[in-house]
């Protein structure tokens, strides 16, 4: 008889233990998916763009059909874009603002600015290239984005949708991408801008022009602030 008690009071302890984990679990659930829900609008409303250069210093990126360095080009061109979101009370953090390579190895030089981009938790990190390729025939802006990456996704088709306006013979399409190093390591929204194609002449010869590179700014800036303010 005392065998049964003790086995009726042993079940209870663990009915009870039981019901208090999962009650303890809920509980957690619960405040988890509250605080995630918390940072995701946190996320959302920051007035916050990150721009990134690519390139620069020793790193001179891809050297154009003209001669011209990529690096420059970028700087130019991420420059103008943040004077334009600056305008618009946006408030911008470049990874580099001279001709600076951020690391001793192009390695390090890419951790740099996923960290800067994961530290400072912006709205939207834009990193500005250019593109080669073997065939001198091809040409046109094209917008990456990491493949799994729904406001990345989201985020290159607007951009992409602005570019289209400077060259309406452009038939690139934003494309997914699962390899490129700052869209694999980015915890934010990220895409990778490459404005043109310095193995066509005369893509090159326009990238290299004053005029072209305003064009190109005000398209990825106007593709940004479009992105910025459906999230608000």
């Amino acid at each position: 008889m005392q065998r049964k008690i003790r086995l009726m009071i042993g079940i209870l302890i663990m009915t009870g233990l039981i019901a208090g984990c999962w009650k303890v679990s809920k509980n957690l659930q619960k405040e988890l998916k509250e605080e995630m829900e918390t940072i995701g609008e946190a996320e959302r409303s920051d007035r916050i763009v990150v721009l990134d250069a690519g390139h620069g210093g020793t790193d001179s990126g891809k050297v154009g059909i003209n001669g011209v360095k990529e690096k420059d080009i970028n700087l130019t061109i991420t420059n103008s874009v943040k004077k334009i979101l600056e305008k618009e009370n946006i408030q911008v953090i470049m990874t580099r603002e001279t001709d600076e390579q951020l690391a001793q190895s192009k390695v390090e030089d890419l951790k740099y600015r996923v960290k800067i981009m994961n530290e400072v938790s912006p709205i939207l990190a834009v990193s500005i290239h250019q593109n080669s390729y073997h065939e001198e025939n091809v040409f046109g802006a094209q917008v990456f984005y990491y493949q799994t990456s729904t406001e990345g996704e989201k985020a290159a088709g607007i951009i992409q949708d602005a570019l289209q306006k400077v060259n309406p013979d452009n038939t690139k399409k934003i494309k997914a991408n699962n390899t490129y190093y700052i869209l694999k390591k980015t915890e934010v929204p990220t895409v990778i801008v490459e404005c043109g194609f310095l193995s066509n002449y005369k893509e090159a010869q326009k990238l290299v022009t004053e005029d072209y590179q305003k064009s190109v700014a005000e398209a990825v800036a106007e593709g940004i602030l479009s992105y910025i303010k459906e999230n608000e």
